[in-house]
């Protein structure tokens, strides 16, 4: 456990967010396996077939990791406040909830996945694959869930490092799997969804088994498991809108991918490609991102706003130094990572893939450090229990993504797709930030006229005679 509190800002946030980003870097490299053994062993249709549903995936994911990230939030704003009893009934929340939230959310997406495929205009020729593929992930769905929750928890708790241990445990196990079922058992692209579901259960078993051991801290006994709808809703009042968030920046994707699908396969690969190696460039700027949320949270639960505007501070100057670096990696490096993911066999095919996707990536490393933005203020607002602002960012970068994937597209073919992305970071950016720095004035308002309460208790009493 960690308490960032007290201490230098910036120190406390890298000493953070190294773990994470290894962890995020294994994380990625977790999904970047399925992709590559898929696209390498099987062939480009079954690469394009994973990528075809990548966002519907990625949706999966990331509102899991959003819903269960905001029922965590009051977990660390009362360690930090050192309210260990109303902690503890923030775990019991936050379980009854997840389990709760992946039934209804699993069943929905299981009953209405032919309906979200043919939206999405997935080919015919992929179909399928692509649906068995879906079809597995929605029934390990709860394993997700388990794991995403129970990570949050140890990070609420200022531990950063045993999550990054368990998912370097997961990624293993997954490539294993992978390559047994992939590879020797010829299962194609169900083995890929197959493994990645038992790898997270086996990594969820054993993370539960390690938190009753170590962190007996959080587990709540007897009454403590009584909720009450109060709890619920201040816990809902911060998870759901965090959820819709996260699940607006996959709508958004999934409408550039539903728009990519027209132009078939190739493209498909192309930028399935290409997302893969942008989202690995992004892992520096996603943990810092990370880190700040529990940084801020809990210096907001003890109302330490210095620390918070400092500490935002000194993670924004770092995070402008990555977009660089990372920018200047891309443009370096990203022919020769693009040609790993897609067959020597097929030479032509393969040229006209890589080729697409350098010029994706070529186009979107100028804007990181909008992106870098993106990720420093909608976690420290969220931090702060403030998920309405992160909210209004995502559905402007929603609205920015879909005029591009759009009008763009209809414009300029595919290099007017390969702006969605850019265009969706600088209006999310813009919204962030402004609501960030709003949020911060308010809170310091509210702290100013609690002190003058404290030092002038005739105020009130003046009141009630007015």
């Amino acid at each position: 456990m960690q308490n960032m509190t007290s201490g230098r800002p910036l120190s406390l946030i890298v000493k953070f967010a190294v773990p994470l980003l290894i962890s995020n870097f294994f994380q990625q490299l977790y999904s970047i396996s399925d992709i590559l053994l898929v696209g390498r062993l099987v062939g480009v249709k079954a690469l394009a077939a994973v990528g075809a549903c990548a966002p519907l995936f990625f949706f999966l994911v990331v509102v899991s990791i959003g819903f269960t990230n905001g029922l965590t939030v009051i977990t660390a704003q009362s360690f930090g406040a050192k309210n260990f009893v109303l902690m503890k009934k923030s775990v019991a929340v936050a379980v009854i909830l997840s389990l709760s939230f992946t039934a209804v959310f699993s069943l929905v997406m299981f009953f209405l996945m032919d309906d979200i495929l043919n939206i999405m205009n997935v080919p015919q020729d992929i179909f399928n694959e692509t649906k068995s593929f879906m079809n597995i992930i929605c029934a390990g769905v709860i394993m997700i869930v388990a794991f995403n929750l129970m990570s949050g928890f140890m990070r609420a708790l200022g531990d950063s490092k045993t999550p990054l241990y368990f998912l370097i445990f997961t990624t293993i196990i997954n490539i294993g799997l992978n390559i047994i079922f992939i590879y020797f058992l010829n299962m194609g692209v169900k083995g890929s969804a197959l493994g990645t579901v038992v790898a997270m259960s086996i990594a969820s078993l054993c993370c539960f088994m390690y938190m009753r051991k170590k962190f007996a801290l959080l587990f709540p006994h007897g009454n403590q498991w009584r909720i009450s709808s109060k709890m619920c809703r201040s816990h809902l009042a911060i998870a759901i809108p965090m959820a819709i968030q996260f699940s607006i920046i996959a709508l958004s994707a999934a409408v550039s991918q539903t728009i990519c699908n027209n132009f078939g396969y190739a493209t498909i690969a192309a930028m399935t490609a290409a997302m893969r190696i942008e989202q690995l460039a992004a892992q520096p700027m996603v943990s810092f991102g990370v880190a700040m949320s529990t940084y801020v949270a809990q210096n907001y639960g003890a109302r330490r706003i210095a620390r918070i505007r400092r500490g935002v501070f000194e993670c924004s100057l770092v995070s402008l130094g990555l977009s660089i670096v990372l920018a200047i990696a891309v443009f370096a490096f990203g022919r020769k990572a693009a040609g790993i993911f897609v067959p020597d066999n097929e030479p032509q095919i393969t040229s006209e893939v890589i080729d697409m996707a350098v010029t994706y990536l070529n186009i979107t490393i100028v804007f990181y450090f909008f992106l870098g933005q993106i990720f420093i203020f909608r976690n420290s607002c969220q931090g702060m229990g403030n998920s309405v602002i992160p909210m209004i960012s995502s559905s402007v970068e929603l609205i920015m993504r879909v005029f591009a994937a759009i009008y763009l597209t209809s414009m300029f073919g595919y290099t007017g797709l390969c702006y969605a992305s850019p265009l969706a970071w600088i209006g999310g950016a813009a919204v962030v930030s402004f609501g960030y720095f709003s949020t911060i004035r308010k809170i310091n308002r509210n702290l100013q006229g609690n002190r003058e309460r404290a030092f002038n208790p005739d105020i009130d009493i003046y009141k009630q005679k007015l």
